[in-house]
């Protein structure tokens, strides 16, 4: 779609009430939200039934055996790739936000984002070996970051920003996210185990192209904002960004054809790489002349919570690494003679989701202004999550195959309750505390968080052995309750900082 002038775009806004900064206050045909957010809801869901469907064969893709029809790498390289992977993914989203708030607007990277995704997903199906994996996972990662911050950046623009519904509509847009992150692991691990991973791969493939197909009916009714481009890009700087692109993607090749990235240590150079820029970004946008006091105090306040949210992610994360190689290894999957997949631990976490994100959507609603303040829930969000690491420990150590089934959805239901705390939470005060001109940079910010936290939980899976099941479980848990007891005695600070935000 192309984006109508700016004069146009301003009369468009002031005219139809529906297409501007926030919808109409009547228009509650979504569950009680804005109309709008169904045709988001309905791409993140496919997007996620894609990359939650990839992701949960894509480890055991990487260390099973060539006979099992993986890759035979050994399993802490493995870890180390799908960590770094899952970072890369969360680290993309700067490059996704700043085309949205330089160049092209939230709602048309979302779009592109979507399509590069797709094309990510046949590239892993249909090309060999180590080239499958190289290709879609670098076109995954780059479209999955645009995605992700420009499609929670457009829904922040349905909301005016004292509206009510915002929390909780963002927790229906995740009960979206999370309806896709259940399904796709159930199906793509079916086809896996009956016909081969090439064929959950293209599974996935298939998912985010029946995302593409619905959000393209429905694109042309977002609001007027979600395709302004907040801060056009002077056209005489137009060059250096390009040759800046050139010469990045020149290093990297380099960089790989001499041996100094290995698959190894990829998770170290991600974790790298997103402190680098998580600081800079908040040099740059601190240090901004075209931010007011009152939202340079607002990023400030934001700080902590991005610590707790580093903390928080980097146990989380690591269903995808610690957690599927538990499930592989000395989880009992044995349902009346059959085996479960071991893909289809990762869809017990949506679920509850799903069940139990309509039971915190309605909560925020019913307490309203009296709900928990954003820095008091972000810290019970670690506090639980620590808890639940705790909880693997009288397991520990039992052996293969000899942890119940029960026991890993009980601790899952405690990961549930914790991410429900944060990570929705996080979404929507990121869009609150941003400054009018990082809006989506903002939100990339919080993406952030997640990048590092999951570039970390893929480094630490190299620690994870059947031997040091105790100390491994009992130090993270115990480190993320004492990061969240310490924003918990902070609470009352980083709300003035946050000026009103709560």
């Amino acid at each position: 779609m192309t984006q109508p002038p700016a004069d146009e775009a301003e009369q468009q806004t002031a005219s139809d009430p529906e297409t501007a900064s926030g919808a109409a206050p009547g228009d509650a045909r979504f569950f009680g939200q804005p109309w709008a957010l169904a045709h988001i809801f309905g791409v993140e869901m496919w997007e996620r039934f894609s990359f939650y469907g990839m992701q949960g064969i894509l480890l055991i893709y990487l260390y099973y055996s060539t006979t099992d029809g993986g890759l035979g790498m050994p399993q802490p390289v493995a870890a180390s790739i799908v960590g770094a992977y899952g970072g890369a993914v969360y680290l993309s989203t700067i490059l996704g936000a700043w085309i949205a708030d330089r160049l092209l607007g939230a709602e048309r990277v979302l779009f592109i984002s979507a399509t590069i995704i797709m094309l990510g997903h046949i590239a892993l199906s249909l090309l060999p070996g180590f080239t499958g994996v190289g290709v879609g996972l670098v076109l995954i990662a780059i479209g999955s970051g645009g995605l992700k911050a420009n499609a929670t950046s457009v829904v922040g623009t349905l909301y005016a920003a004292d509206d009510p519904r915002r929390d909780a509509g963002f927790s229906l847009f995740y009960l979206g996210i999370n309806l896709g992150a259940f399904l796709g692991p159930l199906l793509t691990g079916l086809l896996q185990t009956s016909l081969g991973f090439q064929w959950g791969f293209g599974l996935a493939a298939v998912g985010m192209a029946l995302g593409l197909i619905q959000y393209s009916f429905g694109r042309r009714g977002l609001p007027a904002e979600s395709k302004r481009v907040p801060n056009p890009l002077p056209r005489s700087r137009y060059a250096t960004v390009v040759g800046i692109a050139v010469a990045g993607v020149a290093a990297v090749t380099v960089a790989v054809l001499l041996g100094w990235i290995q698959a190894g240590t990829l998770s170290v150079l991600v974790i790298g790489l997103t402190l680098i820029a998580a600081v800079a970004y908040f040099v740059v946008i601190l240090g901004s002349r075209q931010i007011t006091v009152v939202e340079r105090s607002r990023v400030l306040g934001f700080i902590p919570l991005f610590i707790t949210s580093v903390a928080f992610w980097s146990l989380y994360q690591q269903q995808f690494t610690v957690l599927t190689i538990y499930s592989d290894e000395q989880l009992n999957r044995d349902i009346f003679g059959w085996t479960m997949p071991v893909s289809w631990v990762q869809s017990i976490n949506p679920v509850f989701i799903i069940i139990l994100s309509g039971v915190f959507s309605a909560l925020w609603l019913k307490l309203g202004r009296r709900q928990p303040s954003t820095p008091v829930k972000f810290a019970l969000g670690a506090i639980v999550m620590g808890i639940a690491f705790l909880l693997f420990l009288p397991f520990a150590g039992g052996g293969q195959h000899s942890t119940p089934l029960v026991a890993i959805v009980g601790i899952l239901f405690v990961f549930t309750i914790a991410e429900l705390l944060l990570s929705p939470v996080g979404l929507s005060v990121a869009t609150k505390l941003a400054p009018e001109r990082f809006r989506t940079q903002m939100v990339a910010l919080f993406f952030l968080s997640v990048a590092l936290g999951t570039a970390i939980a893929g480094w630490l899976a190299q620690f994870f052995t059947e031997n040091d099941e105790v100390p491994y479980f009992s130090l993270l848990g115990i480190l993320a309750i004492v990061v969240g007891i310490a924003l918990l005695l902070s609470v009352r600070p980083v709300l003035r900082l946050m000026k009103g935000v709560r």
